[in-house]
């Protein structure tokens, strides 16, 4: 899980906060004072991020040493200890910030996933992200999402061609549009188009589009689009849906749900760092 652009953004996040050293506890501990601490969960959550926050111990002084009490993906209760750190008490303090961040955010992340998915259990629908994530973050985010038991959508734009109204409205049709990308695209590459309405699903299974987005489509419009369509594609569902009225969204023919908020909407989770004096 820790890649090149993960340590990347952990040492940006590391120079943002403690580029000028961390005065405070520089000049209160010694450098042989040290200290024992656990992050802990303060809230029912879905960890995630267990592996960047030991990364981020160790990437500010490698005497910190880390053991991971949970695994990502594990569902917790309030009170759960869930890594223990022990080492330098000056660096750790440096370090905890950083650490509480990318897990917070994470397991927000992983844990709003785990709602989504819970909330079609037995449908035998997808619950997908997008791509609104936050710049840099994108495989971080992708992996708390899968943490919490959805799934991910494409991942760049080179994974597959997307027609979007933008595209069709530049292309002049939504037929040349879908003609243009399949001269061009690689041969494995799908064609998947967004519909907004049931004479733009007409054209998309005329232009034999292998996914169709239905885009803002309310569940009985979804309906009749998912019988025009009649499984000669993959059909897709996006653009306002909710936790809350998902289920609705989810009818049979349906096979993938995509939710922006996943990523976009996610709160940070409450998760905090109790450290023990004198424990190294």
């Amino acid at each position: 899980m820790i890649s090149p652009r993960t340590d990347h953004l952990i040492d940006l996040a590391l120079d943002e906060d403690a580029g000028l050293g961390d005065v405070t506890s520089r000049a209160i501990f010694p450098a042989a004072h040290r200290s024992r601490a656990f992050i802990d969960a303060k809230q029912d959550l879905v960890v995630c991020g267990l592996e960047v926050a030991a990364r981020v111990f160790a990437r500010v002084d490698p005497a910190l040493k880390t053991k991971l009490l949970a695994r990502d993906g594990d569902c917790v209760k309030p009170g759960a200890r869930v890594l223990a750190v022990a080492g330098p008490t000056a660096a750790l303090l440096t370090a905890e910030r950083t650490a509480l961040n990318f897990m917070q955010r994470l397991s927000g992340i992983a844990t709003k996933a785990r709602a989504f998915a819970d909330a079609v259990a037995g449908t035998g629908v997808r619950v997908v992200d997008t791509r609104k994530t936050t710049p840099g973050w994108r495989a971080l985010e992708k992996y708390a999402v899968r943490c919490g038991g959805c799934f991910n959508h494409r991942s760049s734009l080179g994974e597959h061609v997307l027609i979007k109204d933008n595209h069709i409205a530049a292309a002049g049709s939504l037929a040349r549009a879908v003609e243009k990308c399949r001269a061009a695209a690689p041969h494995a590459a799908k064609i998947e188009v967004e519909a907004k309405t049931l004479t733009e699903v007409k054209a998309a299974l005329r232009a034999s589009a292998e996914v169709i987005l239905l885009d803002n489509m309310p569940p009985e419009l979804i309906r009749r689009a998912v019988a025009l369509i009649a499984g000669a594609a993959v059909v897709e569902v996006s653009g306002g849906v909710r936790l809350e009225t998902i289920r609705d969204y989810a009818l049979p023919g349906v096979d993938v749900i995509s939710i922006g908020a996943l990523t976009h909407s996610a709160v940070a989770v409450d998760l905090s760092l109790d450290l023990e004096p004198g424990h190294g």
